[in-house]
C-alpha cells in the first residue's frame, strides 16, 4: 500500500491536486473519499473533473450521484452516500458503476456502504478541514 500526505491552503490548491491524482487514474478505479462536511471532497473531485475537461460539478449531496462524461467516453462517477442509511445504499447501484470498463466512481461518506465489494483498484483519500483554508489530505492507495 502507497500512502501520501498533502496540505493544501486553497480552494484552488486543492483543485490542483484533484487534476495532478487524475493523471493516474484509469477507468475502472473506485476512489473512497472520508472527510467532514466541508473538508474538500467535492473541491477535489472538481478538480478530477477539470482534467478531463468536465465543468459545472456540483456537489452529489441532494441527487446522490452525478455522472460527467468527458469528451473521451469515459465517465465519472461522483456518489455522495450521507443522506442514506446503510441499507438505502444497495438501491443505487453502485457495484455496477465501478465494474464499468469506462468509468471511474468518486464516493462520499463510504463508510455507509456496508457491504461493499472489495475492490483490486481501490484508493482511500481522507480530507481533514484544519482551518477555514487549510486541508491535510491523505492518500492511501492500493497500487
Amino acid at each position: 500500500m502507497t500512502t501520501e500526505k498533502f496540505i493544501t491552503h486553497s480552494e484552488l490548491e486543492t483543485r490542483e491536486l484533484g487534476r495532478n491524482f487524475a493523471k493516474n487514474l484509469t477507468p475502472g478505479q473506485v476512489v473512497l473519499l472520508y472527510g467532514d462536511l466541508g473538508s474538500g471532497k467535492t473541491v477535489f473531485v472538481r478538480g478530477v473533473c477539470e482534467a478531463f475537461n468536465i465543468s459545472c460539478v456540483r456537489s452529489p449531496s441532494f441527487t446522490l450521484i452525478n455522472e460527467y462524461e468527458s469528451g473521451s467516453g469515459l465517465f465519472i462517477i461522483h456518489a455522495d452516500l450521507y443522506r442514506l442509511e446503510p441499507y438505502g445504499v444497495h438501491a443505487l447501484g453502485l457495484e455496477e458503476y465501478a465494474d464499468s470498463n469506462d468509468s471511474i466512481m468518486f464516493v462520499e461518506w463510504p463508510e455507509r456502504w456496508e457491504d461493499m465489494p472489495k475492490y483490486a483498484d481501490l484508493t482511500r483519500i481522507y480530507f481533514n478541514a484544519v482551518d477555514e483554508m487549510t486541508r491535510e489530505i491523505r492518500l492511501e492507495a492500493n497500487s
